[in-house]
């Protein structure tokens, strides 16, 4: 996508011109309907395009009329008996139908002395207007393609809801259509963002799944994704975009909180607010559900619950898709794809990060207020964007945080980052985290602090060594919690997974790890820093709080136990896995809790000896790995190491 000026996005701020175009057949109705519409119209304040009177003289009329319809938010194209005869009116409504599909404008058909089926079906008066085009036009094959998007266009046009005048006042019919598009203009957009950067591309990618079947039911999407990827943000543009085109609408921001903090029925409330304008205190949740049910299933409404974490939100506010009426759509934003899957949503969207051009030029409105920025800030910007790793969210966050400072501050406070997450970004993230039962915690805390990068072969027995079968069902939840990827490549032997996790999740599972003792890493559960585990194996401040230790130095590295005591302390540690690393004294005092343990690279014979020895005295536990590797020859599993002692 290229480079958008962040301005240029009108269709999430609605800087329209215009707010309701009229495209009609001037010798049929200019004197009279169309021109009682435009004055009843202006006369509410309703800025209103109409031809002779906003062109101004020695415009050509093609650029300045397709101007005009780009900056409209509301059409209303009045099919006439002569409508068709005219091909500057049937190349307006081209560019309008254009509008409607790419752009979310709605689009409000008027049948004027015309029966609707003629339009859509290209009988009768159109029928026979159609017929005098395609019989000019037939040695010529660029208009008859014209031709084509002409009859497309009036059978999309007749196919929208709109309104078919009929004997009686015209000025009732008239202020009928004027009620509803004062109601339409007169709901206020939602604030998307200061620089919304990548989103028409999108909105358009969801747009189409609300989109799939066009069978005019109830559609549910779900957008899913880890905290910071803007899905709120999406779900506001979308709903700027689209809203107009339903009988009533509603976007519920922050679900999640608000539930947590009882005020699920407060949130029923709002939402028949909203759609109904009805007002009304429920009694509670339960009562609520009726409510909604009855007065909603009769109506074309656009639903947007954002930031939703628990089943009971969507049972309290969208229970089903009978609940509302036909050509009704439901956007459910949310961390937790499991969520929607038990929902029986089937229509779901992965949103995607921030990346390449576009993550340069949201950094650089932030931290620039605009897009041209010094090429000395060319490599600093780029090592921010690295450490965004896609999110929008850090992108904004860093951005704000460095606007005005100079090139060596970025680096400062990038480098501060890189130590110890900003505290916005860390809490933000760390809500799927909290949002886990305390085992799920644990295996996510393992994979972040010291199995991020490894093959799914590498570290599922030692996972399995300590939470046993429950693995497979804990790593499935931390991937519909979006926490972690896992992936499946498949080979003639089967399948071999792969269980990634964002540079940022697992920074902040570090960081959760780093709280629990941010001076004293003896006191934290797990260690995987090398000056940390050097540093409390040397100074012997292991606590009984260690239940891992992950050492991977990348060369031959001396870490000196002086008395041979360094893990007697650590009565809780279950995995101990040392590679490259070279002890003064032999693995003396292994607990008993431990589960797992391996060896590998720079070990004395001396050193593998005791150590085997002390690993075959641990025989009291159901299930263990000792996995030890010297001259790449491996010992693996407690009868071998009997064996081989």
């Amino acid at each position: 996508m290229a480079i958008q000026s962040p301005s240029s996005s009108s269709s999430f701020s609605y800087g329209f011109t215009y707010q309701v175009f009229l495209s009609f057949r001037g010798t049929d109705t200019r004197h009279g309907f169309t021109g009682n519409l435009y004055k009843a119209l202006t006369d509410k304040g309703i800025k209103t395009f109409i031809d002779d009177n906003d062109l101004q003289r020695g415009d050509e009329i093609t650029p300045s009329l397709l101007k005009a319809i780009e900056e409209s938010r509301i059409f209303i194209p009045v099919f006439s008996i002569n409508y068709a005869t005219s091909k500057f009116c049937l190349d307006e409504l081209v560019h309008i139908i254009h509008c409607y599909k790419t752009k979310g404008r709605l689009v409000l058909p008027v049948f004027f002395g015309v029966d609707p089926t003629n339009v859509r079906h290209h009988t009768g008066r159109y029928g026979e207007a159609l017929a005098g085009h395609e019989k000019r036009f037939q040695n010529d094959k660029d208009n008859m393609e014209r031709l084509h998007q002409w009859k497309l266009a009036l059978t999309q046009a007749a196919n929208l809801s709109g309104y078919h005048s009929s004997p009686g006042y015209e000025y009732k019919f008239i202020g009928d259509i004027v009620k509803y598009i004062s109601n339409k203009i007169s709901r206020q957009p939602l604030h998307v963002a200061n620089y919304p950067v990548g989103l028409q591309s999108r909105v358009q990618q969801v747009k189409s799944l609300l989109d799939e079947g066009s069978d005019d039911g109830v559609r549910m999407v779900g957008l899913y994704g880890t905290g910071g990827l803007g899905k709120s943000t999406l779900g506001k543009a979308i709903y700027n975009f689209i809203s107009d085109q339903f009988e009533c609408s509603c976007f519920l921001e922050n679900v999640r909180e608000s539930s947590a903090s009882n005020r699920l029925k407060h949130l029923q409330e709002v939402l028949l607010l909203k759609t109904l304008q009805l007002k009304i205190k429920l009694g509670g949740v339960s009562e609520g559900i009726p409510y909604i049910k009855e007065r909603l299933h009769t109506k074309k409404i656009l639903l947007i619950l954002d930031d939703v974490d628990d089943m009971k939100q969507l049972h309290a506010l969208a229970g089903g898709p009978d609940w509302f009426g036909r050509g009704s759509r439901v956007i459910i934003t949310t961390r937790d794809k499991h969520l929607l899957r038990s929902h029986g949503i089937e229509s779901t969207h992965e949103v995607k990060g921030l990346y390449g051009t576009e993550a340069l030029e949201l950094l650089r409105w932030m931290a620039f207020k605009n897009n041209k920025v010094p090429s000395s800030y060319e490599d600093v910007l780029n090592r921010a964007v690295s450490y965004a790793s896609g999110l929008p969210l850090v992108l904004e966050i860093v951005g704000s945080n460095l606007f005005g400072k100079t090139i060596e501050e970025w680096k400062g406070t990038l480098d501060g980052y890189e130590k110890i997450p900003n505290k916005k970004i860390h809490e933000i993230l760390k809500v799927s985290y909290d949002a886990l039962e305390e085992e799920q915690q644990s295996v996510f805390l393992d994979i972040a602090c010291c199995f991020k990068g490894c093959e799914w072969e590498e570290f599922e027995d030692i996972l399995r060594a300590h939470y046993g079968h429950c693995i497979t069902h804990h790593l499935g939840v931390l991937a519909e919690k979006s926490l972690v990827k896992i992936s499946s490549t498949s080979y003639h032997s089967g399948s071999i997974y792969d269980v990634r996790l964002h540079d940022l999740i697992e920074d902040m599972g570090k960081e959760v790890v780093r709280q629990e003792s941010p001076k004293e890493p003896g006191e934290r559960s797990r260690l995987w820093c090398q000056d940390d585990i050097v540093n409390v194996l040397k100074e012997n401040t292991g606590t009984s709080k260690i239940e891992m230790i992950y050492m991977n130095f990348p060369s031959e590295e001396s870490v000196i136990d002086k008395k041979g005591k360094a893990f007697k302390k650590m009565t809780r540690l279950k995995t101990l896995i040392i590679e490259n690393g070279h002890f003064s004294k032999g693995l003396n005092y292994l607990p008993s809790s431990l589960r797992v343990l391996k060896l590998r690279g720079c070990l004395s014979e001396s050193l593998l000896s005791s150590s085997l020895s002390k690993a075959s005295e641990i025989t009291s536990f159901s299930y263990c790995i000792y996995l030890l590797i010297y001259n790449d020859f491996v010992f693996a599993n407690k009868e071998e190491i009997t064996m081989i002692v």
